[in-house]
């Protein structure tokens, strides 16, 4: 079991010890960022002369085949290498021979992998905006096709102003606008690159940083040695981020698993993204919804597992930082996985709009409404408050909604009230008079549906 690194050490390393210390059962994800950043490197050392161009040449199409191989699955990941940058390596030397040898020239595994990393990063941010973005399309649909379903708008859980899925919907649109540009962020700051920084104090090879880092999309190189191989910051603001968007899903969700209950009966989750009982034939469960709810905390452990080991880490590499790999790479895969899932999910559920216009009108949502009636008949908000307060009251004695109410019920209580009651108390009334940017009214949901079709147009 001999090592690239070896020369030092007299005995072989324990068997277990070297199980415990590899990482390529989990790093051999990072394959083609390793592979691309070689020969970003490999380019760099024949434009400075430490290659010459045949060298080059060589060491190239020789990390093309092992990408190749890979690829068409002629070459697997055998445990006999110590991590991703080994098992390339080592190929390239069986390979290409002597030449080989020469690939590792100014720069050490410490800056290869922060290199790795940070290509692995930013190629999945790319992905998961992707979905994310498919995801704003998909609300952006619902939202444009039920400016005219009503239903309860929810405070503290309970029933407060009637709104409409257009709206309840586009709440979410923001959420997760947002967090598209939380992971540009991401991608922005970490793109300065770190290779050629060495184990962590450089090299005396005179490379050319600012090269590398041009062909291989950064916008630098990074600017200090220790923290580009020390640096964890942009898997914590990933991990972050992710969280986030889980958040997010998770409180999306729990709404829908509300809403596809016996007692709301707002929704109906299509059959593909449901599950039955093995006991109760009678039951249709969302097993989604439940799921990417579930997920969350596997996101959120990702987040702590990464704070957790960087806290205490001194400059520069430790090998602790190894620890950052398995569960970055879990939570990137299972955000992937949520945000397709939900997507599939919302796309083919069914809304239920005459149950929900209904649970809005027995909620007494209109209330604020007809309070508001009153006051445009001058009397003061304060008197109309309590004065609807006794009609609400009213209407839970009798167990019925304020539209059910007749005239002289409303005019028992108070005499200012008229027939045009129940057209300002009717749920597109109420709806439609709430048109300021940002309300639920139709001219109001239109303006911002206008705003989100060229967002998703320019982004």
């Amino acid at each position: 079991m001999a090592q690239l690194w070896g020369g030092r050490f007299t005995k072989e390393t324990d068997q277990l010890v070297y199980n415990f210390n590899a990482s390529l059962s989990f790093d051999q994800k990072l394959y083609k960022q390793d592979i691309t950043g070689s020969m970003a490197h490999a380019a760099m050392l024949a434009k400075q002369g430490i290659l010459t161009q045949q060298e080059k040449e060589e060491i190239t199409a020789g990390l093309q085949e092992i990408l190749k191989d890979i690829e068409e699955g002629k070459l697997e990941f055998s445990p006999e290498y110590e991590d991703i940058h080994s098992f390339v390596e080592s190929n390239l030397i069986a390979k290409k021979g002597e030449v080989g040898k020469k690939l590792h020239t100014g720069r050490s595994r410490n800056d290869q992998v922060a290199l790795d990393m940070k290509l692995y990063v930013r190629d999945e941010i790319s992905e998961i905006d992707g979905l994310l973005k498919e995801l704003l399309t998909s609300l952006l649909h619902i939202m444009k096709e039920n400016l005219h379903t009503y239903m309860p708008g929810f405070t503290h859980l309970q029933k407060a102003q009637p709104v409409t899925v257009a709206h309840h919907f586009g709440a979410y649109f923001e959420m997760f606008k947002r967090d598209r540009s939380r992971m540009q962020d991401v991608k922005k700051r970490l793109n300065l690159c770190p290779l050629g920084s060495g184990a962590l104090a450089g090299t005396t090879y005179p490379l050319d940083r600012a090269y590398t880092a041009q062909l291989l999309g950064f916008d630098g190189p990074t600017l200090n040695s220790m923290d580009s191989v020390a640096d964890r910051d942009y898997l914590i603001e990933l991990l972050s981020g992710l969280s986030t968007i889980m958040m997010h899903l998770s409180r999306f969700c729990e709404e829908i698993i509300l809403w596809n209950s016996n007692e709301y009966q707002f929704v109906e989750i299509d059959d593909g993204y449901s599950t039955g009982s093995s006991i109760m034939p009678q039951k249709k469960n969302p097993d989604i919804a439940e799921l990417v709810r579930g997920k969350t905390g596997r996101v959120y452990g990702a987040l702590m597992s990464m704070l957790t080991t960087m806290k205490g880490i001194p400059l520069a590499y430790n090998k602790d930082m190894q620890e950052d790999k398995e569960f970055t790479f879990d939570a990137i895969d299972t955000v992937k996985g949520c945000i397709a899932l939900f997507n599939g999910m919302i796309s083919t559920m069914e809304f239920k709009k005459e149950n929900m216009e209904n649970s809005a009108k027995n909620g007494f949502t209109n209330a604020t409404d007809a309070a508001d009636y009153l006051v445009n008949h001058g009397v003061a908000f304060r008197d109309a408050h309590g004065i609807v307060g006794r009609l609400v009251l009213f209407c839970i004695e009798k167990n019925c909604s304020l539209d059910d109410l007749t005239l002289a019920e409303y005019q028992e209580i108070s005499p200012v009230f008229q027939e045009d009651i129940y057209e300002a108390i009717s749920m597109k009334n109420c709806v439609e008079k709430r048109n300021t940017i940002g309300a639920p009214g139709t001219e109001a949901m239109k303006e911002v549906i206008g705003i989100q079709e060229k967002y998703l147009e320019e982004n």
